[in-house]
Parts: C-alpha cells; sequence; structure tokens
C-alpha cells in the first residue's frame, strides 16, 4: 500500500466490510488483525435487509444468503398467548427477511472475496501506536514475535471492537454504562416443536427467552438470568441449565443438544460523541455498544463502513474535497444514538419484573402491533429500511418530494441498474439533464446511471443509495451548486 491509501485495524465483519468497498472503489487498503485466525464463535447471527441491499453491490448478498438461513417471520409469545406475529416478507426490499447466519461464516465470505480483489488480510499484527498529522498517519505495527515495523497511511480506521486500540489513540470517552444484570447465550442443536423460519421471543414472568434459527437444527438461545448478584461475570452455564431455561419459559418439548458455545454475559451500552478526528476514524464496535435486542450491533457497524467507505473513495479520487469526511460521523452518530436509544428500550420492556406491569405491557404490545402500519413500521426499523440522514449537510431539498417518494436523505427502495459500482453520484432527471451532469463533473457523477426519476423532479442519489437532492425539473442550478460543494467536500 502506497502512503495514500487506508490501513484499517481489525479483521471483524466491519473491517472486512470497509475493506471489500474500498478495494472494489480502488483505493489502496492494507487490513492488519491481531488475532491469528477468524473467531469459532457465531457471535453476530443477523444480517438485515439493508446490509443485503448493500452488499448486493458488491456482489456478495447472494452468496451472503446462499451460506446462511433465511428468517421470514417473527413471534412474540406470553405463555400460550401470542402478543404479534411480524411478516418480513411483505417488506419492499430484495431481502425480505432476516439472514441468520454465525459470525465465522460472514467473515469467511468477505475475506475470501477480498481476496479475489487482491488484499489479504494480516493476521498476528497489532496496530500499538499512531500518530496523525494534517498529511497523513503513521502507524506503528507488532508482528507475533515482538518485532515492529512503521507504515504510513493516508487514513486510518479503527474497526477494533469495544477495546479500541484506536478509540484509545484518540483519547476519545465511551460514554454509558454496563448494565448489572447478567444474560445466558447457547449455540445448540434443538428438537422439537421450533421452526426453522421464525424468530421467537418469548416473554415470561421470569424474564425473556430468544431462539434464533441458525439453520440445519441449529439455533441460538438467549435468556436473561434477572440482576446480577455478583460484581464478576458469572459462571458459563450448563447445557443442563439452558435446558431448564428453555422449559420453564419456553415451549414444551424443545430439547437441547449438541452445544457449540455456552456462555454468561452482560449488556454494555456505550457510544463515543465523535466518530472520527483528523485522518483517523472509528467504526463498528469501536465507536458503539449496545443491547442485543433487534439484532442491529453488525449491521449499524457494517452501515458505518458502508457510509464511510464511498466519501474515502471520492476523496482518494480527487472528485470531493476532504471536508466531505465530516460528514461521516454526522451521520452515523446519529444512528448510533437511534440504535442505541430502540435497543435500551426493547431490552428494558422486555425485562419488566412486576406482574402488573407485565400485564398491561402484554396488552398494550398486542394492541399496538396489531395495528398494520404500526407493526409495518417496527418491522421496517428492524431491517433498517428506515435509516435516513435527513440531518446531513449532504441532503438537500429544494422543492417537496411527490407524496409516496423518499425525501432528500431517505432510501431510493429502487436503485438505479449497475448504481453502486464505483464511488460516484447517480443523477435521475428528464433528458439530458444527467448527461449534461456527468460531463460537467465527470468525477462525481457516473454517466452510466443516468435514468428516469422515481418522481417529477431531478434527483441526485448517493453512492450508498441515499437521495441527495431533490430539486424541480430542469433545475440544474441547484444540482450544479449541489455538486460544486460536495466538490469542494461541504
Amino acid at each position: 500500500m502506497t502512503d495514500d491509501g487506508v490501513l484499517i485495524c481489525g479483521a471483524g465483519p466491519v473491517g472486512l466490510t470497509l475493506a471489500v468497498e474500498l478495494a472494489r472503489f480502488g483505493v489502496p487498503v492494507r487490513i492488519v488483525e491481531k488475532a491469528a485466525a477468524r473467531t469459532d464463535k457465531s457471535k453476530a447471527v443477523a444480517i438485515w435487509c439493508r446490509s443485503l441491499e448493500l452488499f448486493a453491490r458488491a456482489g456478495l448478498a447472494d452468496r451472503l444468503v446462499a451460506a446462511g438461513n433465511v428468517v421470514p417471520y417473527g413471534s412474540i409469545l406470553a405463555g400460550t398467548e401470542t402478543i404479534a406475529e411480524l411478516d418480513f416478507a411483505e417488506l419492499e426490499t430484495p431481502y425480505p427477511f432476516a439472514l441468520l447466519i454465525p459470525q465465522p461464516e460472514t467473515e469467511r465470505i468477505l475475506e475470501e472475496h477480498l481476496g479475489t480483489l487482491g488484499v489479504e488480510v494480516e493476521r498476528q499484527t497489532e496496530l500499538t501506536t499512531f500518530k496523525a498529522s494534517d498529511a497523513g498517519v503513521s502507524a506503528t505495527l507488532r508482528a507475533a514475535n515482538g518485532s515492529e515495523r512503521q507504515l504510513a497511511a493516508a487514513w486510518l480506521v479503527g474497526c477494533d471492537g469495544a477495546h479500541s486500540t484506536v478509540r484509545h489513540g484518540l483519547g476519545f470517552d465511551f460514554e454509558g454504562a454496563t448494565q448489572m444484570s447478567d444474560w445466558v447465550l447457547a449455540d445448540l442443536m434443538l428438537a422439537g416443536p421450533v421452526a426453522e423460519d421464525r424468530i421467537l421471543i418469548y416473554w415470561h414472568a421470569d424474564g425473556i427467552l430468544a431462539i434464533f434459527p441458525l439453520g440445519a437444527g441449529r439455533f441460538r438461545v438467549v435468556a436473561d438470568l434477572g440482576p446480577a448478584r455478583q460484581e464478576g461475570r458469572r459462571a458459563d452455564p450448563t447445557l443442563a441449565e439452558v435446558q431448564a431455561l428453555i422449559d420453564g419459559r419456553g415451549l414444551q418439548g424443545i430439547v437441547g443438544a449438541d452445544p457449540n458455545w455456552l456462555a454468561c454475559f452482560r449488556i454494555n451500552e456505550r457510544k463515543v460523541a465523535r466518530y472520527g478526528q483528523g485522518r483517523v476514524f472509528l467504526a463498528g464496535d469501536a465507536a458503539h455498544v449496545h443491547s442485543p435486542a433487534g439484532g442491529q450491533g453488525m449491521n449499524t457497524g457494517m452501515q458505518d463502513a458502508f457510509n464511510l467507505a464511498w466519501k474515502l473513495a471520492l476523496v482518494h479520487a480527487g472528485g470531493a474535497g476532504p471536508a466531505l469526511l465530516d460528514s461521516y460521523s454526522i451521520e452515523r452518530s446519529a444512528v448510533g444514538d437511534e440504535v442505541l436509544s430502540n435497543a435500551t428500550r426493547l431490552t428494558d420492556v422486555a425485562l419488566l419484573r412486576n406482574p402488573l406491569a407485565q400485564a398491561v405491557r402484554n396488552r398494550v404490545a398486542h394492541f399496538v402491533l396489531g395495528l398494520s402500519q404500526v407493526r409495518r413500521r417496527a418491522e421496517r426499523q428492524l431491517g433498517e429500511l428506515d435509516i435516513a440522514y435527513e440531518a446531513s449537510p449532504l441532503s438537500v431539498s429544494v422543492v417537496s418530494s411527490p407524496q409516496g417518494l423518499p425525501d432528500a436523505g431517505e432510501r431510493l427502495p429502487a436503485a438505479p441498474a449497475g448504481m453502486g459500482a464505483r464511488a460516484l453520484f447517480a443523477v435521475l432527471g428528464s433528458a439530458g439533464e444527467p448527461a449534461a451532469l456527468a460531463a460537467e463533473y465527470p468525477h462525481l457523477v457516473d454517466a452510466e446511471t443516468g435514468d428516469d426519476p422515481p418522481g417529477e423532479g431531478l434527483w441526485i442519489v448517493r453512492p450508498d443509495g441515499y437521495v441527495g437532492l431533490v430539486a424541480a425539473p430542469g433545475d440544474l442550478p441547484s444540482a450544479q451548486d449541489y455538486l460544486e460543494a460536495i466538490g469542494r467536500g461541504r
């Protein structure tokens, strides 16, 4: 890698996603990882609709789907009562389901694809220190044998988890707290009346029990054990203890066997205030950790990577000014706040202990989620299809969008064919407008993706498929002003 490229610290799903995106956009990249091999634990298992839409641009969505378990339904139950039924199959997306796939498989697919792009993960290589300046970043890397070497890069991205070396090097506070309650996690085979195409959430008087089908008879089981009774981490559970939780809170007749992973954990809810400083950025768990409710953590981190990659690629290629990178923290920190809030709220609702409060919760949830509009909103939120950047400096509405169509900052449901193959904007407008703007701004606009707009008007769509500008038909001056501002870096 030349010193104008990107150094990524951490080769989990987030770091690998960022490396794949940068490499396919033609940005020199190196990715280092302290661990000798990929994790052997299932860890994060859910990939949601929006993440799959973005992976499709790199040709990876179908490979991920083929390796995982497609789960289009979800149920919330309390005893024999059904509180709510979720149907992701009705969502307007090419991937209307939760894809449940163990993290090692996700990492394998991403790493293998990265290799076809000419980038190999440098394992047993630890980032120890770094110094950043206006000109770039100097990093010290340590090999397994203790030898050290220096590396120069234009940018450094910490995708190195909750104990991030990069975050510590920046001196950023990881604000938040650890919930003083114990949880059990089990990855095991289940036999009995349990579906392979449905996520099951049981609200029991003693606590929550969640069952996620990983396919081929294997499931993830998660349950809370109530307030912690000791300071240190609780000992990992036995299979018998997990079976007792299943018997006590779930459907009768479900029998667990052959566990791959049994663990106790506590929920951390923490987040940085900023996702970067100068030429150094944070993504994924290095920037935010929260309750596993909703399975949003890995997806949020991957979408940090998708957001940052096209901006780094445009700046690297000279199509945009460096100030464009400031929008990364603005956009993704706001999403992190929302995900953290939603996950905390879902967890708090599930962990109500008072019998009266539980009864009220069950009745209210049954009524509210019985309303189709509310249920659809919940399904879209879980699928991360409603993530938007309305408050971003990159979102400009000169006119209001036609009713039913996305506003500036919102996801465009049907992206133009070929969009996302390069880190360039698409212009959707009347005949001649896309070609004219592509000719004037060849380093910003993809001439091959011009098409009819989704509604009457002139639209500029970002490389990640979110609407950047909504203007009136033929309003070339507004489009030029928008692209000029991007070119300067806003």
